[in-house]
């Protein structure tokens, strides 16, 4: 009985301490997944084989639009879909404002294209095989990346994040916080 009254007291010592740790970090600076990348700053910088043409995509490719850069889980999977196909859906709205989608899992090019096919997407899916990637955008977990999406300006900086998303939602909302954040860099230049 002792010795379970010591593991106790030692476990309430240890998640009171990683609390306190836990609410000393900057709001926003770590998530599940790990750090985040810092808003207002270049976005960390990719180059990933993609299922739409030839080599490699990367982030330098976008100079000159916005991009939605979002990670999810597994291709084929329930929740998966319906974030794509809700990306997919709302597609003509992002490119009016002159915005790439773009989405990035640890699949490989082939399942990308599988996907792609099956459900009629557009725009590109990244293949982060050994989820390098993924670690930079703190959206990494147990050898899957993480339901996080980042807008990341034209000139590369990274503007606002979203972490562990509704896939239901989420295209409408990332839509509506890109409108405001475009007016507000066209508002910050006149």
């Amino acid at each position: 009985m002792t010795q379970i009254r010591q593991f106790l007291c030692h476990l309430a010592v240890m998640v009171g301490l990683g609390l306190v740790l836990g609410f000393a970090q900057p709001m926003g600076a770590m998530a599940l997944g790990g750090a985040q990348p810092a808003l207002n700053q270049p976005a960390p910088a990719f180059s990933l084989p993609s299922n739409q043409g030839d080599g490699q995509i990367s982030l330098e490719g976008y100079q000159g639009h916005w991009v939605v850069l979002y990670f999810y889980p597994k291709d084929f999977t329930s929740g998966c879909t319906l974030e794509a196909r809700r990306f997919q859906q709302d597609l003509p709205k992002y490119k009016q404002r002159n915005v790439e989608v773009v989405g990035v899992s640890v699949d490989d090019v082939d399942s990308h294209t599988e996907f792609c096919d099956s459900e009629g997407l557009k725009f590109p899916l990244l293949a982060d095989v050994d989820g390098a990637v993924s670690k930079a955008y703190g959206s990494w977990l147990s050898g899957r990346s993480l339901r996080h999406t980042y807008l990341i300006d034209p000139q590369g900086i990274l503007r606002e994040r979203f972490l562990g998303v509704n896939p239901t939602l989420h295209s409408t909302k990332v839509l509506a916080r890109l409108a405001e954040l475009q007016q507000q860099l066209t508002d910050s230049v006149i």
